[in-house]
């Protein structure tokens, strides 16, 4: 038989290129059938792995977890400014007779500002005028024993000597806990003293308020009456409680 043509039975001639034109036809169409079989599988199967890549719900939590502290380290770590409000600010102070009653007062903060990190005191300088000293006690007479005259006397140069040293400034130099050290300056004498019972807490816009204490000697400074048997029905101890209203800079 020429192996270039052959003949079926019925005459008919075909080439054996016949046999495997029908043959690749088969093929495709059963591909085309598996195909449309497993390819949604396919997609479901490639579907199913992608989802199951993906970060669990513990993943997810712990990388949450990891941003939120690295979050407060940074807050922690960072130092801030604050001015304050010197309008809304104050220095109360008192001052006990032996025995007898307590003076108490405000003086006017009138330049402040501190540094805070990680919700903590840092440092800070505070500047009060003297001369805005006002009693708010009531052991007061209408004529002899009056709120004029103690003003008068604690401005003088036996006391606070207003006249010559306008001012008293606080600076503080280091702070652990609710505790600092600061330096304190009247009448132009400078000693190390403490801050106690500081508290600070900062509002949802931003505003800090704070409170400390701060307990002198008044003797430490030159605060003192020169007749020795007057001055011994002052106590020693002033007590000073220190409030601040303050804003972060921009």
């Amino acid at each position: 038989m020429d192996i270039d043509q052959a003949t079926h039975s019925d005459g008919i001639g075909y080439h054996p290129a016949d046999a495997l034109g029908l043959t690749c036809s088969l093929h495709n169409e059963h591909t085309l059938t598996m195909l449309r079989f497993h390819v949604p599988l396919f997609m479901l199967l490639i579907a199913s792995g992608l989802v199951a890549c993906g970060p669990s719900d513990a993943e997810i939590a712990a990388l949450e977890a990891t941003a939120t502290a690295d979050s407060l380290a940074m807050a922690a770590a960072e130092e801030l400014d604050h001015t304050v409000d010197t309008a809304m600010s104050t220095i109360a102070w008192a001052g006990t007779m032996v025995g007898v009653y307590t003076h108490t007062g405000t003086v006017d903060l009138v330049q402040g500002s501190f540094t805070t990190q990680g919700g903590r005191l840092t440092g800070g300088t505070f500047i009060a005028d003297l001369r805005t000293m006002v009693p708010t006690d009531e052991h007061y007479s209408a004529t002899v024993n009056t709120k004029e005259s103690l003003v008068e006397h604690l401005s003088s140069a036996e006391f606070f000597d207003v006249a010559a040293h306008p001012t008293a400034s606080l600076t503080i130099t280091a702070a652990t806990g609710n505790t600092a050290t600061v330096d304190l300056t009247i009448r132009g004498t400078t000693r190390a003293e403490t801050l106690t019972e500081v508290v600070m807490t900062t509002d949802a816009d931003g505003v800090v308020h704070a409170t400390a204490k701060l307990v002198f000697d008044r003797q430490d400074y030159g605060v003192a009456w020169a007749p020795d048997m007057k001055d011994a029905v002052l106590e020693d101890d002033i007590v000073l409680s220190i409030i601040l209203v303050a804003r972060p800079d921009q």
